[in-house]
């Protein structure tokens, strides 16, 4: 595996982290290919119904709801946290990694953990660099 694929590959995962909390929703979405697909199941707990959106625009759209009702951004006191990563390269320009996910609540007064899981994403090289391709989130 070529280090520098997976030192990009583990920014771009890092900083899709970062920019959810930042609110950059402009950022957020350059690190997305054009076909991205982001496949959430339900969460009772958090009152989340499953959802597939397809397309940066879909994917822009939500982090804006969730900018909007105070899930995420800046404001929020929110804070994603990415850990456990790993990466597999599939060819030169195709690549699996897997990740562990904390979804921190309350950072400025009393930190809580308020939702954890599993990220399964799947990206691709492009002439822009590595984007995410598709996310598949499990909780638990």
């Amino acid at each position: 595996m070529s280090a520098d694929a997976e030192l990009e590959i583990r920014n771009v995962l890092a900083r899709l982290a970062q920019l959810a909390d930042d609110g950059d929703t402009d950022s957020y979405i350059a690190l997305l290919t054009d076909d991205v697909v982001w496949a959430m199941p339900a969460n009772p707990t958090i009152g989340l119904a499953a959802s597939e959106r397809r397309g940066r625009d879909e994917i822009a759209a939500g982090q804006r709801e969730r900018i909007a009702a105070g899930h995420q951004g800046p404001g929020s006191n929110t804070m994603h946290v990415i850990s456990t990563i790993s990466v597999q390269l599939d060819g030169d320009d195709r690549a699996v990694a897997r990740s562990y996910f904390q979804y921190w609540g309350d950072t400025a007064t009393a930190p809580v953990i308020r939702n954890m899981g599993r990220y399964h994403d799947e990206l691709r090289r492009t002439p822009d660099g590595w984007k995410l391709a598709r996310r598949s989130i499990s909780f638990g």
